[in-house]
């Protein structure tokens, strides 16, 4: 089985989660949910496994999983806690000033959002290709910051779905919407390094603030028929 098709289960089971054919509380077995999707246990286990680590499943048992409740409410507050933690990390790393090899890796994610987003329009994949850029363009200025109370909170926090940086909700229903609210965010990601290299960190930690309301916009307007998609697996 190779990693496209791995990649298609884990995208159907989050399609089925999030648009409530598998109902919150409802639990998933592994040979059910095998012989209902015609496909073999082994990439199956790593869907589940995959959907268990973005906070979308939980352990139940030693086979078994159980579709996790959570509210959107519940994943609006998580977005602004993240907004504040990364703001945090970024004000540190400006104050204490951006070295070379930080400026090219944050200069590479911006070049490949503006290649991503250069067409007008999102292409197929495009999503997974900005959400696993965007996810590395976090990551990059968090672990910057060499602060193991903020990279541990965040790390608890990203359990909430929809909630880590890996994550871009996407609804096909809104797609030009959906790809404005992209450019927005990525014009974002380059005040944001700007602000990083002028050693600017009242400004930049503003910006990741800033930054988080995008997120809410796009699982507002994807409610309540959400979709998920994410460059984490």
């Amino acid at each position: 089985m190779n990693g496209t098709t791995q990649q298609a289960i884990v995208q159907t089971l989050r399609e089925r989660i999030l648009s409530g054919e598998l109902e919150p509380g409802q639990r998933l077995v592994e040979a059910q949910i095998a012989q209902w999707l015609g496909v073999s246990r082994t990439p199956l286990r790593y869907a589940l496994s995959v959907l268990s680590s973005e906070g979308l499943l939980e352990r139940s048992g030693a086979r078994g999983y159980v579709v996790r409740r959570f509210s959107v409410n519940d994943v609006l507050n998580a977005i602004d806690v993240r907004g504040v933690l990364e703001g945090l990390a970024a004000r540190s790393v400006a104050e204490r000033r951006v070295d070379a090899a930080l400026a090219r890796s944050l200069e590479d994610c911006l070049k490949e959002g503006d290649e991503i987003l250069s067409a007008g329009f999102l292409k197929e994949g495009d999503e997974m290709r900005y959400a696993s850029m965007n996810g590395r363009f976090h990551a990059l200025i968090v672990d910057a910051a060499q602060n193991v109370a903020v990279s541990a909170a965040l790390h608890l926090n990203d359990k909430i779905p929809f909630v880590s940086p890996l994550t871009v909700v996407f609804d096909e229903t809104a797609r030009e919407r959906q790809f404005m609210m992209l450019m927005y965010a990525h014009r974002q990601h380059h005040a944001i390094v700007g602000a990083l290299l002028n050693g600017e960190g009242a400004r930049v930690e503003a910006l990741m603030k800033e930054h988080t309301h995008i997120s809410k916009e796009s699982l507002n307007l994807s409610s309540p028929r959400l979709h998920l998609i994410s460059g984490a697996a």
